[in-house]
């Protein structure tokens, strides 16, 4: 299933069976065409076992896959389990089906993680030849650490008892292949810090391995913010975005020895602050009032789709909306000071905080004002086969009465990666679904007892853009309110079918 976050850029969930052990992936296309493609690998506390899938790379222009860290339940540095390396094969192809689907060379790619995830986008980006490597508060002596900080995952990747020959094996493994001097052309970009407790044992010593390196890069961060392993991660986020965008553009940066930090969190900042209170758009409450929110309540639960906002700001011309930071919409003041508003896509299901201040004729802001609710679906159904939830789908109520199919796939905004598009999903109480694209029938299917439906065309799809409307019929032949769903059949280049369930169609 593809997700859509607030950037546009969809997320396209898929699986690669090929080999022995499957490799699940998340995938999203790259901005503007650019011809890159950065490898994400997790680190321990990523949420889902998917690493950086917070939003922190929603303005790099490459194409970035991000790999799951989870096998048969456990984490493995994405190497191997009772030391059967297999498991690095398997993620090894799916890289390289990936590469080749979008007509990459190892060139055109970058290795990219954190910690456990660091370690890993080292090992793959110098044992496989890929061409630039971000490798961030890596772990080098991978076997030690997990026998010593994580048991369960030693276990399952060293064998029952954890042998101590297996720990001094995988060990061995980062250092060796360093010190072999393989892909001594890779651009590799390292971060480590003093301040990380594991940079004593786990970093300084191997850092004299790469001096026969020709592009390597040591990031050396040093401040007294930092005060664990994860914060010098997050201290270096910008600068390390900053260098991703590089190598995407083609434009690995030469760096050398860095060193950054010197923060001094106790100099005079009273120059800076009067120059920006000087120079703010921001006036007090008193000169201008903030605008006021009427609908919805304060706390108040809303529908997903057709919520709509209303209000009055006295002196503005127009209110601006954002949430998390990203612009929402800005509607017009009216003479009398009301405004109205509704958002032009559906709200996600559960909680939302959306924060609004009123601009004035001289492009001058109020103060900020903040409207909390809850944005809720439609009653729930019975769960089926799939177990997936409620998609992003416009519902059209006109002249129906009767509640409109639920479609899970596609989702709406899909990109479809096959010519052969499965619709699926569920009308429980309904007898038939059919289906229609610019007014003309394209066929039904029964639906079954349990309310699930599903319906393959049987024809390929043309590339483009599909708007179809899905609706239910009962069994006096009376027609369900239209689920609409747009999707975009892609036309993907001869031999891309070469990663299972691309695109997420699992």
């Amino acid at each position: 299933m593809s997700k859509s976050p607030a950037t546009g850029r969809q997320l396209l969930n898929g699986i690669e069976a090929s080999g022995t052990f499957p490799v699940e992936y998340r995938f999203a296309h790259a901005k503007n065409g650019n011809r890159h493609l950065v490898v994400v690998f997790a680190n321990f506390s990523a949420p889902d076992d998917y690493g950086w899938s917070n939003g922190v790379f929603d303005n790099v222009r490459a194409n970035i896959l991000w790999i799951r860290d989870r096998f048969q339940g456990m984490n493995s540095y994405y190497l191997c389990k009772d030391m059967d390396f297999s498991l690095e094969q398997s993620v090894a192809t799916l890289i390289f089906n990936v590469m080749k689907a979008l007509s990459l060379t190892p060139d055109d790619v970058t290795m990219w993680g954190g910690s456990k995830g660091g370690s890993a986008a080292l090992y793959f980006g110098l044992r496989y030849g890929f061409r630039n490597i971000v490798s961030i508060v890596p772990q080098f002596l991978v076997g030690t650490y997990v026998a010593t900080v994580h048991p369960k995952v030693a276990a399952f990747m060293l064998g029952e008892g954890v042998p101590e020959e297996n720990v001094r094996a995988v060990d061995a493994i980062l250092p060796e292949l360093v010190r072999s001097g393989t892909n001594r052309e890779a651009n590799i970009y390292l971060l480590s810090s003093p301040q990380d407790e594991q940079y004593t044992a786990q970093v300084e010593p191997f850092l004299g391995l790469f001096q026969g390196y020709e592009n390597f890069n040591f990031i050396y961060s040093e401040s007294p913010f930092i005060t664990d392993h994860t914060q010098v991660t997050r201290r270096n986020v910008p600068a390390l975005m900053g260098i991703v965008n590089l190598l995407a553009d083609g434009m690995p940066p030469r760096l050398g020895f860095v060193r950054n930090g010197y923060e001094e969190p106790d100099r005079d900042k009273s120059g800076i602050n009067a120059y920006l209170s000087g120079t703010s758009m921001v006036r007090d409450s008193q000169s201008f009032p903030p605008p006021t929110v009427l609908s919805p309540a304060f706390n108040a639960e809303v529908p997903m789709t057709g919520a709509v906002f209303t209000g009055v700001a006295p002196g503005a011309v127009r209110v601006s909306l954002w949430e998390h930071g990203k612009f929402l919409g800005s509607p017009p003041v009216a003479p009398d000071g009301t405004w109205s508003w509704e958002l032009n896509r559906s709200w996600t299901k559960g909680k939302h905080l959306v924060r609004l201040f009123a601009v004035n004729a001289e492009g001058f802001h109020s103060e900020r004002s903040e409207v909390p609710f809850t944005a809720v679906d439609a009653p729930a159904v019975p769960s089926f086969a799939s177990g997936q939830g409620m998609p992003d789908a416009r519902v059209s109520t006109v002249g129906h009465s009767e509640a409109a199919p639920m479609v899970l796939a596609p989702v709406a905004h899909e990109q479809v990666m096959d010519a052969r598009v499965v619709f699926s999903g569920a009308a429980p109480g309904a007898a038939q679904i059919g289906f229609r694209e610019n007014g003309v029938l394209l066929g039904g299917a029964a639906v079954a007892a349990n309310g699930s439906w599903s319906w393959d065309s049987g024809w390929p799809w043309s590339p483009g853009v599909h708007i179809v409307d899905v609706f239910a019929v009962d069994t006096a032949g009376g027609e369900s309110a239209v689920t609409q769903v747009p999707f975009t059949v892609m036309d993907v280049p001869a031999g891309a079918g070469a990663v299972p369930y691309y695109g997420g169609t699992y």
